[in-house]
């Protein structure tokens, strides 16, 4: 499906590395429903076909809609990116109204798990937060920190695990 929306390799690779990173969380958090992460996980990024802006979570859930997937998908899709984002994010990038932040655990999942992949690479989520920091938005790595918690306490350990359990580059199968 990604190739066929037009996604570059990198792009597809980068998005079965967060399947990876997503496989690892789903096996300790038994109440998340599995394939629609690992779905999710998987088209998070088709948006990138058309788009490599932060509109891209918008144009891949309609691109998702689109295809006749289910809504579930669709919005985890719009609300992967960083831990979401709020109101003022909303407007200060000029993204179509409507609420960006994961509600469902399957939407909290897929987002951390873009957090914890930076490019191919599978990273501890200070990563993610220091990136947006940098960028000045705090309050997007106040919302990633809260959000690594949440889910690490649901996990039963810190995720920063991850990248020791699969490895930093996990063995993903690419055509």
């Amino acid at each position: 499906m990604l190739y066929d929306a037009g996604c570059k390799k990198r792009v597809v690779i980068h998005c079965c590395t967060v399947k990876a990173v997503a496989e690892e969380m789903v096996r300790n958090i038994k109440a998340a429903d599995g394939r629609l992460v690992l779905a999710g996980a998987l088209l998070h990024d088709i948006g990138r076909s058309v788009d490599n802006s932060i509109m891209h979570a918008t144009v891949g859930s309609d691109i998702v809609r689109g295809l006749g997937l289910p809504s579930e998908l669709s919005e985890i899709v719009r609300k992967h990116t960083g831990a979401g984002l709020d109101a003022d994010d909303v407007r200060d990038f000029g993204l179509p109204s409507g609420d960006y932040i994961p509600r469902t655990l399957e939407e909290k999942i897929v987002a951390h798990a873009d957090n914890l992949v930076s490019d191919d690479r599978v990273v501890g989520h200070v990563h993610s937060v220091e990136k947006l920091r940098a960028k000045g938005a705090v309050r997007g790595a106040e919302r990633v920190e809260k959000l690594h918690w949440e889910l690490s306490s649901l996990y039963g350990m810190d995720l920063d695990v991850i990248p020791e359990i699969i490895g930093e580059r996990p063995r993903i199968a690419v055509s």
